[in-house]
């Protein structure tokens, strides 16, 4: 298998993209793992596909797959990289907007400098529907039982389910035990994302996420929209905030609702190479994406 890709990373979370406008991409899950692992493949935690669009009021199609080989519905960190990746190759111009479709739903992205993105992610959702394993439950703030321990989680789709979880401190062991456990819990049939999010002031949040099929990430874009959303919902904060976490600072704009929600941040370019491996079986290792935790935010 001979596949031509881009190393890419938005404030550490790192991604592969691929090319796929031109002929048909065809992955396995078993590859997808094997490009992943971080010792003997490429190592990411999403990788990325551009491809022609299915929707014809959208310029491309772009596919989402965290390292575990599972799908995923929704990316900001990779929406930013798919866009600055689309600049290089020709296909979007500095100012342009322009529209594309991901695995949840038509996105927006407009590009402020080569590497600087914003992208609209769409309104958040709050109800309890598709996330929890019984609708029948419209509770949100969400009582949750971790480990014998009652939690208040507060549940939101930004295209992909998140649970977000406000905490006085990020650095608390406690904290590496619940992300891995909320993820996985049998009340979120499709797994979710788990965000602690710390509110220093109404514009400054600082957050971690331990994100289904990848584990803790440097950065989650969707996740730190979720974060914003929910405290925004809350009256925590402002219309405009500044989220601080592993790998660098995100910028999120929300009104509140009956408005979509904006993202800006950068996106980078690592290297580009050749995938010639034919992949042996790889068992997905449960931190695929980072050999260590990240637990502070600068």
């Amino acid at each position: 298998m001979n596949l031509r890709f881009s190393k890419m990373h938005g404030i550490g979370n790192d991604f592969v993209v691929l090319d796929g406008r031109h002929s048909p991409l065809k992955l396995t899950a078993q590859t997808i793992r094997a490009m992943a692992h971080r010792r003997t493949g490429i190592g990411f935690d999403q990788l990325l596909s551009v491809e022609p669009a299915r929707n014809p009021s959208s310029a491309f199609y772009y596919g989402i797959w965290n390292a575990d080989g599972s799908p995923s519905g929704q990316c900001g960190n990779g929406l930013r990289c798919v866009a600055a990746w689309l600049h290089r190759a020709g296909a979007l111009a500095l100012g342009e907007r322009l529209q594309l479709e991901s695995p949840s739903g038509v996105v927006s992205i407009l590009l402020l400098a080569a590497n600087r993105v914003a992208v609209d992610m769409g309104e958040p959702c709050f109800s309890t529907d598709a996330i929890l394993l019984n609708p029948l439950s419209e509770k949100n703030p969400y009582t949750l039982e971790v480990d014998g321990e009652r939690l208040s989680v507060n549940l939101v789709s930004m295209g992909n389910p998140h649970a977000v979880l406000i905490v006085d401190a990020l650095q608390s062991p406690a904290l590496d035990r619940m992300g891995s456990a909320i993820t996985r819990h049998p009340d979120f049939p499709e797994g979710i994302n788990t965000g602690f999010v710390q509110k220093l002031d109404r514009t400054r949040l600082r957050l971690r996420v331990h994100e289904r099929g990848a584990g803790w990430t440097l950065a989650c874009g969707s996740g730190a929209c979720a974060a914003m959303a929910v405290l925004r919902r809350l009256n925590e904060v402002s219309a405009h905030v500044q989220i601080s976490l592993p790998g660098g600072n995100l910028h999120i704009d929300w009104p509140g609702p009956g408005h979509t929600l904006w993202m800006t941040g950068p996106a980078t370019f690592v290297f580009d190479g050749q995938w010639l491996h034919t992949p042996a079986k790889v068992k997905a290792p449960t931190h695929p994406a980072h050999q260590t935790t990240p637990s502070a935010v600068p």
